[in-house]
This record gives C-alpha cells, sequence and structure tokens, in this order.
C-alpha cells in the first residue's frame, strides 16, 4: 500500500477515534444510507426498460403468451390485472414476431369494458368511440359462441344524431364471420345473425346488415337481409306443395309417370292494415230527441224614409205584415260499425298450373273435367286471375323403356345370381352328404372286422396257465394278459371282460408292430416253456 494513502487511513481512523459514540453512529448511519443508493441506483441503471407486449388481452390469450415467455427465459410482468403484458423494450418486436409464428392469434379485451377504463378529462369523442367499439366487441363475442362459429368481427357506421329529419342517415353494420372447418351456414343460421344485429342497434334494418365468411362469400347483402331468401324458400314450399297435390290426382288417373305439373305462384308478403267505419239509420226507430222551433211576428204601417236629400222619392210605406218561421230538429240512432282488417304476409297473389297428360293414358277422359279437378285440387281462383292449363300430348317412353329394360335386366341378373348361389349350397350339402355316408361306411366295416378278428374262435383246451417270461414291455402286457391263474375260453359273445381283452389284444398288435423282434422272441420263450 503507498505511504501517503497508509497515512491518509490512519487519520481518517484517529479521527473516527475522537468521535463519541453518538457520532459515531450517525457515521455508520450515513454511510449505510449511501451504501443502499448506491446499489439502488446500480439496480435501477441495470433494469431493463420494460414496454407493452400486448395491452387488453382476455385471461385465455395471456396464458400461452406468457407460458411461452417463461419457456424462452424472457422477463416479463403482468399489469393492469394481467391484460396487459410487459417485457423489456429491445424485445418487443422480436418476441411479437415469435408469438406471430407460432400460431398465437392474442385478442384484446373487447365489448363494455373498455368503458370501466375511461376518465373525467375523456372527450366527447373519444367516448363516442370507445362506445362504439364496445357495441362491436358485445356482439362479436355474441356471435362467436354460436355453433360453427370460430371468430367474428362486427363493424358499426353509426351516424350522428341529426335534429334536421332530411339529413337523417340510417346506421349500417358489416359482419365478417369465420366459420369452423367443414361448417357451412344454412339461410336460417345468417338469417338469424341479421336478425340478432340489426335488434341490438337502435334504427338498424336488417336490409343494412351485410354478413360474409372468411372465404370472401357473400352471405347476406343489403337487398336480401330483409328477409327475401326466407320469402323465396315460403314461395317454393307453396309450388312444391300444390305439385304434389296435382301430382298424387293424376298419378291415380292416368298411371305413374303419365302426367306433368308445373307450378308457378306469387305470394303477396306486404302486411296490411285497414280500419273502416260506416254508418246506418233505421227509420222505423223512434228519435232520440225531437225539437220544434215557431216564430211568428206582427208588424203595424208606420212611415218609411230614406236618408238624402228631400228632392229624392221616396216610396210608399208598406201595409201592416205577418212573418212567421217553423223549424224542426231531431236526432236519430245512428248505427256505426268499425272493421279491422289486418292482412297477413304470404297470401296467394296469383299463380298458374300447367298439366302435361299422356296421349295414350289420357285417351278415354274427359279434359274439361279434368281441368275442373286440377282446378279445385290446386286451389283455383279465377277472379285473382289464375290460370289452369291442361294438354294431352305424347310422351317421350324411350327413357322408361331404357329405364325399365334395365331394371329388368337386373332382376334377372340378380335372379341368376341367386339361383347359382342356391345350386352351389345344393352341391355343396350334396358333397358333405356323400362323403358322411362313405365315412360311415367306411367305419362299419372297419368295426365289423375287428368284430370278427376277435371273435375268431381258440383252441380248445388252450389256456394261460403257465407264468409266461417277462421281458421288457411285452412282458408287462403279458402280466396284465394273465392276471387270473387260470383263464377259461372265451365265450362267443362279448361282454364286459371282452372289450377289455379286445382293447389289450390291439395294444400287443401294435407293439408287435413296432417291436416285432422283441415280440418274437417273447412268443418264442413262451413256446418253448409250453412244449417242455
Amino acid at each position: 500500500m503507498p505511504q501517503q494513502l497508509t497515512t491518509a487511513f490512519g487519520k481518517l481512523l484517529a479521527a473516527i477515534k475522537q468521535f463519541s459514540l453518538a457520532q459515531r453512529t450517525l457515521a455508520l448511519l450515513g454511510v449505510a444510507i449511501l451504501l443502499v443508493g448506491i446499489i439502488a441506483l446500480g439496480a435501477w441503471v441495470a433494469k431493463p426498460q420494460m414496454r407493452a407486449l400486448y395491452t387488453d388481452l382476455a385471461p385465455a390469450d395471456a396464458s400461452p403468451i406468457v407460458e411461452m415467455l417463461a419457456g424462452e427465459g424472457v422477463p416479463y410482468e403482468l399489469t393492469n390485472g394481467g391484460g396487459t403484458i410487459m417485457i423489456p423494450a429491445d424485445q418487443v418486436y422480436s418476441q411479437r414476431l415469435k408469438v406471430a409464428s407460432s400460431g398465437i392469434t392474442p385478442v384484446s379485451k373487447s365489448g363494455y369494458s373498455l368503458l370501466d377504463n375511461m376518465g373525467m378529462t375523456t372527450s366527447v369523442f373519444q367516448q363516442n368511440v370507445t362506445y362504439k367499439r364496445a357495441l362491436e366487441g358485445e356482439l362479436a363475442d355474441t356471435l362467436g359462441a354460436m355453433t360453427g362459429v370460430e371468430m367474428a368481427t362486427v363493424q358499426l357506421a353509426l351516424p350522428e344524431d341529426s335534429v334536421f329529419v332530411s339529413q337523417k342517415q340510417d346506421p349500417s353494420a358489416s359482419v365478417f364471420i369465420k366459420p369452423v372447418a367443414g361448417t357451412t351456414f344454412t339461410d336460417d343460421q345468417v338469417q338469424a345473425m341479421v336478425q340478432f344485429v340489426s335488434s341490438s342497434i337502435e334504427g338498424l334494418k336488417p336490409k343494412d346488415v351485410s354478413v360474409i365468411d372468411a372465404a370472401g362469400t357473400v352471405l347476406t347483402t343489403p337487398e336480401t337481409a330483409g328477409g327475401s331468401q326466407s320469402s323465396n324458400k315460403a314461395t317454393s314450399e307453396y309450388e312444391a306443395r300444390v305439385t304434389r297435390n296435382v301430382q298424387d290426382m293424376l298419378d291415380r288417373i292416368v298411371g305413374t309417370g303419365m302426367a306433368v305439373v308445373s307450378v308457378t305462384a306469387e305470394l303477396d308478403y306486404d302486411s296490411t292494415e285497414r280500419t273502416s267505419e260506416s254508418f246506418s239509420s233505421n227509420e222505423d226507430v223512434e228519435p232520440l230527441t225531437e225539437r220544434t222551433t215557431t216564430e211568428q211576428f206582427n208588424g203595424s204601417n208606420n212611415a218609411t224614409g230614406v236618408l238624402g236629400p228631400d228632392n229624392i222619392a221616396v216610396p210608399n210605406g208598406q201595409e201592416d205584415g205577418l212573418y212567421t218561421n217553423t223549424s224542426e230538429e231531431r236526432n236519430n240512432a245512428v248505427d256505426k260499425v268499425t272493421e279491422h282488417t289486418v292482412t297477413a304476409p304470404g297470401t296467394v297473389r296469383k299463380q298458374s298450373i300447367s298439366v302435361a297428360v299422356d296421349q295414350e293414358a289420357a285417351g278415354g277422359l274427359n279434359m274439361i273435367d279434368l281441368s275442373k279437378m286440377v282446378a279445385s285440387a290446386a286451389g283455383i281462383d279465377e277472379e285473382r286471375g289464375d290460370v289452369v292449363s291442361v294438354s294431352r300430348l305424347r310422351f317421350d317412353q324411350s327413357a322408361a323403356k331404357t329405364a325399365q329394360a334395365a331394371i329388368a335386366q337386373a332382376e334377372a341378373e340378380l335372379e341368376s345370381a341367386e339361383r347359382h348361389e342356391l345350386y352351389r349350397m345344393l352341391i355343396t350339402a350334396a358333397v358333405i352328404v356323400v362323403a358322411l355316408i362313405v365315412l360311415a361306411i367306411l367305419l362299419g366295416r372297419r368295426r365289423k372286422r375287428e368284430i370278427e378278428e376277435i371273435e375268431e374262435p381258440i383252441e380248445e383246451g388252450t389256456y394261460f396257465d403257465q407264468e409266461p417270461p417277462s421281458s421288457g414291455a411285452v412282458g408287462q402286457l403279458l402280466d396284465e394278459l394273465d392276471e387270473t391263474p387260470s383263464m377259461a375260453l372265451l365265450p362267443p359273445f362279448l361282454d364286459e371282460a371282452g372289450i377289455a381283452a379286445d382293447q389289450r389284444r390291439q395294444d400287443v398288435i401294435s407293439l408287435a408292430d413296432e417291436e416285432p423282434e422283441e415280440v418274437a422272441n417273447v412268443l418264442r420263450e413262451l413256446m418253448n416253456t409250453r412244449s417242455s
């Protein structure tokens, strides 16, 4: 250590030794505070600057992003109730690219929760925009909960309110739907989406709602969103119902396929409401009130004249006059009829029916009567301009004949296949039966042969009263054959003992076949023993 530094350090220690206890305590506290400040400053300087990776995330979207950051060791912080993810500023863009490449699609929170963060200093414009975003988010969340919808986005065009009626504009909406893979929306589902969106926004009409899918297909347009699809469907159903009724009747009259029916209907889908009042009086009924007023006046002959110069001729005065006036007032009872009529949409405005009947099938029919029957079955009303046309034509039967020939050929092939299958089964059964019979005959012959071999006569006086020598397996078998000291002659019929002896005989024969030399030696010894 240098001498100067040692000297300075010694002077410092000497000065500290001269401190009192309070001074030493304050000095230690000052040094500790200084060290803590230096450490905090170093930590603050070394801490990376955090920036928002994503904000206003739903918990379901924030969870996979947090798991990915933790797996890669990236420091992160969660703020705003877990909806905002903060990471070092130098890694924001790289992590966003990694999140996009991993297939995670974070969606910011929407709906009325956006209104929770509005402060007192928010401008009117910000309030309107936030409210519009909240409506769009709520509608998108609800549409996204429908079956078959993976994601939904709603864009609203809400015009500003105006005090002038001529300048008022109607709101409109555009709906983007991403269906689940393999899902196709029906007209009823699209109509339900349109009705839901239009009913959620004040003043929004169904015809002003457009719906498209992820493939760019327009599911409904402003011209068709008002319900014309349902109208067309109802018209088609009505035409199909009338066609079916007329066709069923003609099939029973001229035969199936001998008549063709075509129906074209025009339905009125306008809903009208009308209120009418009519008044009528009955002269036979006494009036409610009746009053008669009479005025009469008698006048005397007075001098008459006119204002003006004296040289003007003045007519002579009139004689006494009589004035009479009579008036009558009568209040009669009046009948009042109020009629309120509501016409429901879907009424038939006009329909036309065209029927073509085969000439051969309808040769004996009266076409006038047939036309009346068709008109009655279809509900034709001539007053509204309905038209019925029934024609008798020669039908082209080539296709029917070809179809009948094909059906006959198919039936013949099916019958032939069934017949061949039956023959095959019969042949198989016959072969099995013949095989069983042959097997039974062979088994019977073999059994008969075995019985004949068992029933061969044994020379009288031949006994196995001598104990044969035992030699290997043959000796053991002969010991089993000679279990008694003396064995009687075999009876002519087999009993249980005979069957057992036959079994032992078969064993001896089998043993002789397998070991002929040993059996020959045993028999040779047996014969030598009996001869001696």
